[in-house]
């Protein structure tokens, strides 16, 4: 007997969409902490091999790499602790002062106890999930591929951000990514199991070869090794068959803007620009209209 909830969600798309939203809220709020976290977490587990390393190496670390670096948090740090203050004065955010989006409203964007101004990056990341997750919804319906690509979108709201910060692309969201897509196309969701396979070594490669191709050519480094990874996570989800269209359009967008902020902002045409958001950006869209945008371009060139 089916669940009467499930039942009803299933058979009102509009209100499961009003759900995942509010779901999508909710994670967004988390996925602001991995965002900071996650990077900070990855350096103190620099820190502490390079610490081992030394000390098998040497026998002994030095005094100053003893030391805690003061722009790092002491350990224990990690997604859970310690609990979440104001960075200015150290209030100890409430859980009431934490509701996804709403709370940045009452609180008119500041902090409740200094009027410190709190950046308007974490309501937007909380309502860009919240708006993804309610169209993924609606795209998909009640189905066990909206729950997956539910996750697909989340991983790329996180690195896009982990990347627009910190260039770094972290393997602990690209690889479990990549491997989740291949165990999904092993039961056929979204392409055939070959394609799937296919998708992430071609993805792979071809990043990897574009690298090496330009660094002998330039002396320079033109991406790193987790746009490859992200990539290799793309086709893993949606095939060899999308591959092209995702560099397409990661490329243009990512010109397009990287033109812009040189002209606009006059930013140095030496300092590197994350690939890693016009890559999620492009296999989000290849994910949800690829099949669209190919016949399009098809149908333009006949």
């Amino acid at each position: 007997m089916q669940n009467p909830v499930f039942s009803y969600l299933s058979s009102n798309p509009d209100y499961f969409a009003g759900v995942i939203f509010l779901f999508g809220l909710i994670f967004g709020s988390f996925f602001n902490v991995i965002i900071y976290r996650l990077p900070i977490i990855m350096q103190l587990e620099w820190l502490d091999n390079c610490r081992d390393f030394i000390e098998e190496m040497f026998g002994k670390v030095p005094q100053d790499i003893q030391q805690h670096p003061e722009k790092l948090p002491k350990p224990p740090f990690n997604i859970a602790k310690p609990d979440s203050t104001c960075p200015q004065c150290g209030h100890l955010i409430r859980w009431y002062e934490n509701i996804p989006l709403f709370s940045y409203l009452a609180l008119k964007g500041k902090c409740s106890q200094c009027k410190t101004r709190i950046s308007p990056r974490y309501p937007i990341i909380e309502l860009l999930t919240g708006v993804a997750s309610g169209f993924i919804a609606l795209h998909f319906g009640f189905t066990w591929e909206a729950a997956a690509a539910l996750v697909f979108t989340w991983c790329l709201i996180c690195l896009t951000m982990i990347d627009f910060d910190h260039k770094l692309l972290p393997d602990q969201i690209t690889l479990p990514l990549m491997w989740l897509g291949i165990l999904l196309n092993f039961f056929g969701m979204f392409t055939t199991l070959e394609s799937s396979i296919l998708g992430a070594v071609f993805g792979y490669l071809s990043l990897w070869s574009l690298y090496w191709l330009f660094k002998l050519l330039t002396k320079k480094e033109g991406m790193g090794y987790g746009d490859f990874k992200l990539l290799a996570a793309l086709g893993a989800w949606m095939g060899w068959q999308d591959l092209l269209l995702i560099v397409v359009l990661s490329s243009f967008v990512g010109a397009a803007c990287g033109i812009t902020l040189i002209i606009a902002q006059g930013r140095d045409k030496n300092i590197p620009i994350p690939f890693g958001p016009y890559l999620a950006a492009a296999g989000w869209i290849a994910f949800i209209w690829g099949p669209e945008l190919t016949n399009t371009y098809q149908r333009a060139m006949m």
